[in-house]
């Protein structure tokens, strides 16, 4: 029988999750950047970044709450979510939705991770990773219905994005 997490759990799910909440908001913030506002997806992207900040203000809001100490990795995702989506919208439209699609799929799976492992232990942060799950699963297939399989080298593109996210999920949980 595996046992529920502990506080101490509970806590570092709720900083990574701050954080990739964070590092999101840079990442369409460095998109529409470069994109302007008069591309054909600035508007499905400012609707995806503003989900993006209502997720981050409930995760600031349970870090204050909960007394969680946020990571100490804040400066780095600041400038390394922005750089991310500024070059993949450097590359291209297409390449941007990949960026955003490699993510999600990322984050649709951590989430999923976190809800089963919570089970009962912790409802409010279950449902909350829930509902928020539920419209990165939505951000994903948008990116996907706007061309990101269309990018150049989709396939290593996407594959490097998702280690990158992979890793910033391990470093964001400890640091």
């Amino acid at each position: 029988m595996t046992l529920p997490p502990d506080e101490k759990e509970r806590a570092r799910m709720i900083r990574v999750d701050q954080a990739g909440e964070f590092g999101a908001t840079r990442i369409y913030q460095g998109q529409l950047a470069v994109m302007g506002g008069r591309h054909p997806h600035a508007a499905a992207i400012a609707g995806m970044a503003a989900q993006e900040e209502r997720h981050r203000a409930v995760f600031d809001r349970m870090i204050a709450e909960r007394r969680v100490r946020p990571t100490l990795l804040t400066p780095f995702w600041h400038v390394a979510g922005y750089a991310l989506g500024a070059a993949t919208a450097l590359i291209g439209p297409e390449a941007a939705m990949a960026c955003t699609a490699a993510v999600e799929t990322e984050i649709d799976l951590h989430y999923g991770a976190q809800e089963e492992r919570l089970g009962d232990a912790d409802p409010e942060l279950r449902d909350t990773i829930a509902e928020f799950r539920a419209e990165e699963v939505e951000h994903r297939d948008a990116a996907i219905g706007y061309g990101a399989e269309r990018a150049p080298a989709y396939p290593l593109l996407s594959a490097a994005i998702r280690l990158g996210c992979r890793a910033a999920i391990r470093l964001s949980e400890r640091i």
